[in-house]
């Protein structure tokens, strides 16, 4: 399926009336949701709706040079897809093309509401339901629902973290974020100084290069870069010998597994894997290059996301001379660059703030319960997918240290296990309960980079115990999500007769 053929095949008209379950976010998650509830629950009416004008989510808001993953997509493909592109790390077009292909697959575009932004859901125990206030141009209206799934992925789609320099009203160059790439942008022959050292930056650099003038990455500190293939040889000799669901498979659970080692590596022996990442960084740089000053970061491997760069592409781009790492602090910007604390001035006609994302969880929606507003900060995470004291709500967060969609299909199927185990019994609601008030909390998110601390209050929070902690394991969560029980004693099930669902749209 194409965007055309999308835009023929959905809705023009704005979602009304009642369904089952209403997924936010027509992105990766989203989308999985919709073929899990298809294929698993097909008896249940659903719609996605999105505020945007295109689905996708982080694969079309981003439309800088370069735009791809940073996960393997044998693992950041989902599990009932396989991946058959040669290239293991993707570009955005890639992904796109991909996630049409789940579309038109499992029917879901008659599903699909671009343009329908939620503004808030209030939930009414004595009916079991949802009401759900949405916007389209300009008006708002309300929709009924059993359950409501967030699949708004965790950051703010309105606008990256920018922080203010001083002398940016003197700087006669262009500025730009990475999360508002103007597409008319000519950076043709120009000097170019990207901020910052995160995966958008480590992309940005090898993909301008051979266009500019000359580029600099400009870091406070270092970040860990490790360079690997873009086409995956065991990947791709696999699919020749084997079926194609058979090949993805072993692909997808050897990676699984590669990845784990890494991590595991990386966190029980730190010091070992920082002589493997420097040693690795010394033989893909030229001779004499300062690794130290500008790869070597001041905390242990994992303690932030890696950044992977496919065929060492950013390497390639410093030792042609194309492209050079800065590790300075800026003091402000000039007339014409970026003065620094050493005393440099880097000239700049266009000067890129790859500064980093704003959080933002379950995408800003008010969430309320019976007409009380819910601060989701009080709330604790079960099973990584629901929250302590808001009924029929459920969402997909993936893992920080692997690829996002790894946990998104765990959740997903075991979502529908959930709502197959309430129809069978007779319920209508079920609301995880804290039972421990002296339960031991930690922030959801207990990650130490930058864009995570500054909106860790925002986010609820984790037990210490039981299913209330957030595993980053795959086979943690495996064992809890699909092998595991759906009655659990932190749940709690009860029956309401809900309001009449109102009839119109189409089920599955």
């Amino acid at each position: 399926m194409t965007v055309n053929s999308l835009n023929q095949a959905r809705p023009t008209q704005p979602l009304r009336g009642h369904v089952d379950v209403l997924i936010v976010g027509a992105g990766i998650s989203g989308l999985g949701m919709g073929h899990y509830l298809v294929t698993g629950q097909p008896g249940k009416t659903f719609a996605i709706v999105d505020s945007r004008e295109a689905i996708g989510g982080t694969w079309d808001l981003f439309r800088y040079p370069g735009i791809r993953s940073d996960s393997d997509l044998h693992t950041f493909g989902y599990e009932f897809k396989p991946w058959t592109s040669d290239n293991a790390i993707a570009d955005a077009h890639e992904i796109l093309d991909y996630l049409h292909e789940v579309i038109d697959e499992d029917d879901l575009a008659r599903r699909i509401y671009l343009q329908h932004k939620v503004i808030r859901a209030d939930f009414d125990s004595a009916d079991a339901q949802w009401t759900v206030t949405l916007e389209r141009a300009g008006e708002q209206f309300e929709v009924t629902c059993d359950w409501l799934f967030g699949a708004t992925g965790y950051y703010d789609y309105a606008g990256g973290h920018r922080p203010v320099f001083d002398g940016e009203e003197d700087f006669e160059g262009v500025i730009v974020h990475p999360q508002a790439w103007p597409e008319d942008l000519d950076y043709k022959g120009k000097k170019v100084v990207v901020i910052g050292s995160g995966a958008t930056a480590v992309t940005l650099i090898p993909a301008m290069a051979d266009d500019v003038e000359h580029i600099t990455m400009l870091q406070r500190s270092p970040t860990y870069v490790m360079p690997l293939p873009r086409k995956d040889p065991i990947a791709n000799t696999l699919r020749k010998v084997l079926p194609a669901k058979a090949a993805y498979a072993a692909t997808r659970r050897f990676n699984i597994g590669k990845g784990r080692f890494i991590y595991n590596l990386c966190q029980r022996h730190p010091k070992l894997a920082k002589r493997i990442i420097h040693s690795i960084n010394v033989k893909a740089l030229p001779e004499g290059y300062d690794v130290d000053t500008h790869f070597k970061p001041s905390y242990n491997p994992w303690d932030q996301r890696l950044c992977a760069v496919p065929d060492a592409d950013l390497f390639r781009s410093v030792g042609r001379g194309k492209a050079e790492v800065v590790t300075d602090r800026i003091v402000r910007f000039t007339k014409n660059g970026i003065l620094l604390e050493s005393g440099t001035t880097l000239e700049a006609d266009i000067i890129v703030t790859a500064t980093g994302l704003k959080l933002l969880p379950l995408g800003g929606i008010q969430i309320a319960v019976d007409g009380e507003v819910k601060d989701l900060h009080q709330s604790l995470v079960y099973k990584s997918f629901m929250l302590s004291g808001i009924p029929n709500l459920a969402f997909a967060f993936g893992y920080t240290n692997s690829s996002w969609t790894l946990k998104v299909g765990l959740v997903c199927e075991h979502l529908c296990r959930m709502l197959g185990y309430l129809d069978r019994h007779g319920y209508t609601t079920v609301v995880p309960v804290v039972d421990n008030p002296l339960i031991e909390k930690r922030p959801m998110l207990d990650f130490s980079a930058g864009y995570v601390q500054r909106a860790v209050d925002l986010f609820p929070q984790q037990g210490t115990t039981g299913p209330w902690t957030v595993e980053m394991d795959y086979w943690s969560d495996h064992a809890r999500l699909r092998k595991g029980a759906v009655a659990d004693p932190a749940l709690r099930f009860s029956t309401a007769v809900p309001v009449k669902a109102v009839s119109g749209l189409a089920s599955a």
